[in-house]
């Protein structure tokens, strides 16, 4: 069900019950694009079973699923109609388009073949955690994050989400982690009842951006040290969790590529039924216990009106072209 996950901090206040959510979405279920329409975004049954709840409740916590539908043209195909047409109009009236007409001419191209695209739907996740205050999706990626985001403040207008943050930026506690001697076995290192894994990205912050990645590779090495007192830091780093949650901690606090281990699902019930409920009673069991633990790794949770310690900085006007020196394999996961 989780394959990524982002965090968001549900504002005190909000106790809406399952009936009213269920109405609230109701009101924006999900409908396929039409002929000349490019994207759809709805509520669809988390169970998949049609005409079922939109909203479930499993072991107390609330589940939801955002549909994306999109259709696209390729931009050369919308060009090359609508040069056609433009040469069609110049033959017949002996002028060329001018800029205004040509945006015209692109616009009704691209709905002339819009009925003719094939549709791509992609689902979104969601789990709301009343009790502690918590969103949850699955989204890997900023466009779906947006999408769920507006999604859901447009069917509940009185939801407030920030993205959860924490005391020590994520970057700032990967690169402690890795640079702990390897010897030391009582301070530095992952804490808890977190390890470091065999996959990390690390980034330069000069002009060249150099980026320098390891995958199925030991990261407790003097060469992974020397790039860090060089100026790389990391971006993403494989972790696991008590050895039963393997993920990649992202320098925005996403966890991508969540791997439930070996054992997790071993109670997973077997007696022909669907499985919606023990999946997501297990999943949203074990990440209830795993997040905690996250921030506490991260120094705890920032209050939301707090300044964050470091400010994100800007993305460059003009990236440059990034130097990638690649150790290892990417064909498997780093748990």
């Amino acid at each position: 069900m989780f394959k990524n996950v982002t965090i968001y901090r549900i504002a005190p206040g909000w106790t809406a019950t399952l009936e009213s959510m269920e109405a609230a979405l109701d009101a924006a279920r999900f409908v396929p694009c039409g002929a000349t329409q490019d994207k759809a975004v709805g509520w669809v049954e988390p169970r998949g079973e049609a005409h079922g709840p939109l909203a479930e409740s499993v072991a107390g916590q609330r589940i939801l699923k955002l549909m994306i539908e999109t259709k696209a043209v390729p931009g050369s195909v919308v060009r090359e109609k609508a040069d056609e047409e433009a040469e069609h109009i110049e033959a017949a009236t002996g002028r060329k388009p001018g800029k205004k007409q040509m945006k015209e001419l692109r616009e009704d191209a691209l709905l002339s073949l819009l009925p003719q695209a094939f549709p791509r739907r992609m689902a979104v996740w969601v789990w709301i955690d009343l009790a502690n205050g918590l969103l949850v999706t699955d989204a890997s990626s900023q466009g779906k994050l947006d999408e769920l985001v507006t999604a859901l403040v447009n069917v509940f207008n009185d939801l407030s989400l920030t993205l959860l943050q924490t005391a020590i930026t994520p970057q700032t506690a990967m690169t402690s982690w890795l640079s702990a001697p390897v010897s030391d076995e009582d301070e530095g290192g992952a804490p808890g009842g977190f390890s470091v894994e065999r996959e990390c990205e690390l980034k330069s912050g000069d002009e060249e951006k150099s980026v320098v990645k390891f995958t199925r590779h030991n990261l407790a090495t003097d060469e992974v040290r020397k790039h860090i007192t060089e100026g790389k830091l990391p971006t993403r780093l494989a972790m696991s969790w008590e050895g039963r949650i393997g993920f990649v901690l992202t320098e925005s606090m996403q966890l991508k590529k969540l791997a439930f281990l070996e054992g997790v699902f071993d109670d997973r019930a077997s007696d022909g039924e669907s499985g919606f409920d023990t999946d997501v009673a297990l999943s949203t069991g074990e990440l209830n216990k795993l997040i905690p633990e996250l921030i506490e790794a991260l120094g705890g949770e920032i209050v939301p009106g707090m300044a964050m310690p470091d400010a994100p900085t800007a993305a460059p006007a003009k990236p440059k072209q990034e130097a990638v020196t690649a150790v290892g394999e990417d064909d498997d996961p780093p748990f």
